[in-house]
Formats: C-alpha cells, structure tokens, sequence
C-alpha cells in the first residue's frame, strides 16, 4: 500500500549520542556492564567530561525511538515526512544539531522546545562489539503532555498516522502522552508498538508499563529484555519462546488485533509470535570482522520492521527489513546509513 506524510508517528528521548572507544578500566572506573543501557547518575557526571576527551569522539543524533523512525524514513525513501516525531530538547547548540539532523533525514520532527534544561545527551561507551549507554536525559525529561501533546495543531498528526511507536525508555518520561496515544490507537483500530528497551524499564517502571500493555498490538524487546520481562511478571520460564508466548497472551483492549512479540537475539534467531505458534526467523549472516558497533542495532530493527508494516506487508516481510536494517547499521559507527537502502 502506498504511504504518506506522517503515516508513521514516534515520541521519545531526542539525545545527543557521544560515542567513543573505551576500555575495561573507563568502564570500572563509573562501574559499567560492558552491555548495557542505563540512565546517568551523579556518579557518572565525569564521564561525560571525560568522554568527550577521548581522541574519536563522535556526535550523532540518537534516543532509540528518534532513531528507529529515522531509519523507517530512510528504508522508504520517498515520500519525505512519512514519520511524525514528537519529543523535548533545549534551546542550545546540541537542540539545533538534532533539528537539523532529522531535517536531513526527512522525518518531520516538532519537538516542544524549552530552557530549564539543556539537550539531552547519551554516552555510548564502546569496547569491542558491545556496547554501553548512559542516557543523560536533562530536556528528554521535560516533555508536557499538555504543553505539547495536547495542543491541536499536534495532536492533528498524531491523528493522521496509522502506525504508533513509543520505545519503553519514555515511561520515565510521561506515561501520560504514552496512555493518550495507546487509546487513541487502540479505539481507532490502528497499530499501536512498544518496545521493552532496557532491562530497568521491566524492573523499576512496571506499572506504567503494565498499564500501557494492554493497548500493545507489537511488543519489541531483545533477549536480555525479554528474560527481565519474565521474571518480573512471574512467568517461571526462561525459554524465550515460552516467555513470548506468555506476553502474547497478557490481557489486550483491542480484540480485533492480536498481540504480536518481536524478540532479538543479536546474531541468534528473531523469535516472534505467528498467530498461535511462536516462529524463528534467523538473521543475515556476518562475518564478526565487519561489525563496527552494535549501537542501534536494535533501534535499527525495529525502523526496517516499521517501514515495511506502514506499507502493511507480512510480518515475515516487516522481520526480513528489520534484519536487513540492523545488518547496515552493525557495520558502521552509531546509528547511521548510507545514502540509500538495497532492500527488495
């Protein structure tokens, strides 16, 4: 099916990716898994300052949802502003870069604009192919539903679009903007997606997690993610297919759509939820020398899978997207792509 303008609707974390190569003592030192997604504390305040002196330092325009509808945009090429993107930034040099990034990758971002805070920013704190986050959120912090969700002329895009993505990592932000947008999918029969983020989102905000599930039509998450999932919800499994099987069938609003579960597996099988059975789909193969950094991989995914389910083609097609997405994006720094896609 043909797309149009903002048929695809994200809100997030707009940040600032800071990436550099780090070792094992830099992650010691601010007590990092070399894996891992967290949100910054005082303790790691230095390291921001002490990132950005490292000799290859590089500034991308990130936050998982930014990016995951920034490659959604890239993967359909044209029409430009197939993808809506809704989220805070500060009046600052780091607001700008972000305004002018997305504006060269076609997405049409309205961003509520603000001065208490600046910009958000996130170290990436690579060691090999793994990779750490500190998510700096500062302006990320400060959306208002009612400053900027709420006004007409925005939510008139919320309810152009058809397809609904919210990465988990906003539920520290405002559930309530994520509950606005779920129902408003939900009652309106349209395709409303989520994605477990990191393994805290399952720990320490499950209840607005919980509260937002039932309006979840497709749940992303990795394996990590999805193990932190179960245990938090007391499946008493870690069987990957099992724990898919169990989110697919957690309580559901629209009766019309089936819960469908996408979890990643890095270079192991995409698992997801086919009708009644659980399905593996194995990713495109790589050799390990042309992994670059696996930041974004998953974001990645997830834009190839959205690009291909706006277009409302099979799952099995939105999965062989997301692959081919996240298999580009491995092989270069941050979330970043060439200039055009080879997908067919």
């Amino acid at each position: 099916l043909p797309t149009f303008e903002n048929i695809l609707f994200g809100m997030g974390n707009p940040l600032l990716d800071i990436s550099a190569v780090v070792d094992k003592d830099f992650l010691d030192k601010y007590g990092l898994k070399p894996n891992d997604q967290i949100l910054a504390e005082d303790k790691h305040k230095a390291l921001f300052d002490e990132i950005v002196k490292k000799n290859k330092v590089e500034y991308h325009a990130g936050g998982s949802t930014q990016n995951s509808v920034k490659i959604a945009q890239w993967m359909i090429q044209k029409p430009h502003k197939v993808a809506t993107f809704f989220g805070c930034i500060g009046k600052d040099h780091f607001g700008e870069i972000l305004k002018k990034k997305a504006a060269e990758a076609h997405v049409d971002a309205h961003y509520y604009e603000q001065n208490e805070e600046p910009t958000g920013t996130c170290a990436a704190c690579i060691t090999g192919d793994n990779r750490s986050l500190v998510a700096n959120l500062a302006a990320a912090n400060c959306y208002k539903k009612e400053k900027h969700l709420d006004l007409d002329s925005n939510w008139e895009l919320v309810e152009k679009a058809k397809v609904y993505y919210i990465a988990g990592f906003f539920l520290t932000v405002s559930p309530e903007s994520i509950l606005k947008v779920a129902k408003h999918a939900s009652d309106n029969n349209k395709v409303f997606c989520m994605n477990l983020s990191a393994p805290f989102i399952s720990q320490f905000f499950k209840e607005p997690l919980m509260k937002v599930m039932p309006y979840v039509d497709i749940l992303f998450g990795n394996e990590t993610e999805a193990a932190t999932f179960a245990k938090e919800q007391g499946f008493e499994t870690d069987d990957i297919t099992e724990i898919a099987k169990k989110t697919q069938n957690l309580p559901k609003e629209n009766k019309k759509r089936q819960r469908v579960v996408v979890f990643t597996q890095g270079k192991d099988d995409t698992v997801a939820t086919v009708g009644e059975k659980v399905t593996m789909f194995p990713v495109l193969d790589i050799d390990q020398n042309d992994i670059v950094d696996t930041n974004g991989a998953g974001d990645a995914f997830v834009g190839g899978f959205l690009s291909e389910l706006v277009q409302e083609r099979s799952l099995e097609e939105c999965i062989r997207a997301g692959h081919y997405a996240a298999n580009v994006i491995i092989r270069r720094v941050g979330c970043t792509f060439p200039e055009k896609p080879d997908f067919h």
